[in-house]
């Protein structure tokens, strides 16, 4: 379970990964399937924005208003979508750094316009960027560097919040893997998402 201590490193890691990514993406690109059923690329980079912009909000229990159905992130506006990869890396930056703090992780913060746990948020960010990371990599076809700590601490995060993202229609029915399965594989497995899935 990720707490002041362990979730700041693992934050800035699973947007480090995120970063990886988006750095991969290509005009081309966006029109391409995702294992995010909901999304293709060009709808993947729009909702990491938000889940930068939100995560950093949440962080520092600044209020933001809710995200418009057919907008991008205030911080796209004027931006083609083929520079919105290389836009959201720094917001990703900027949402690590705001978790850094211990105190993020302490009392309440929003989500969604509901009061929710600090400790709930941090881990469900964190998901979010490693799995959306993970979608974008495989989408593209760019290696994903995961690092040997952060697999596990994926995991244990997507285990805490896997049932509010069933609630909340975010994950899908988990995926059968093997026992001996890896802890990234699980943790996808655990969204809803097919660890092989290649499109």
């Amino acid at each position: 379970m990720t707490d002041p201590v362990s979730g700041p490193p693992a934050v800035r890691s699973a947007a480090d990964l995120a970063a990886g990514a988006l750095a991969a993406v290509r005009p081309e690109h966006l029109t391409a399937r995702t294992p995010c059923a909901d999304f293709d690329v060009r709808a993947l980079l729009d909702h990491l924005a938000w889940a930068a912009l939100i995560s950093q909000r949440a962080a520092t229990r600044m209020p933001l208003d809710p995200p418009t159905p057919g907008r991008p992130a205030p911080f796209l506006d004027g931006l083609l979508p083929e520079q919105w990869a290389a836009a959201i890396a720094p917001e990703l930056d900027a949402a690590a750094d705001a978790w850094a703090d211990p105190a993020a992780w302490q009392g309440d913060t929003v989500l969604g316009g509901a009061t929710v746990p600090a400790a709930v948020v941090g881990p469900l960010m964190l998901t979010e960027f490693v799995v959306h990371g993970w979608d974008l990599a495989t989408a593209v076809g760019a290696p994903l560097f995961l690092s040997a700590t952060l697999a596990p601490v994926t995991l244990a995060a997507v285990e805490q919040v896997a049932p509010m993202g069933r609630d909340g229609g975010w994950y899908g029915p988990a995926v059968p893997v093997p026992e001996d399965a890896n802890p990234l594989d699980r943790a996808l497995a655990l969204t809803g998402r097919d660890p092989d899935w290649t499109g």
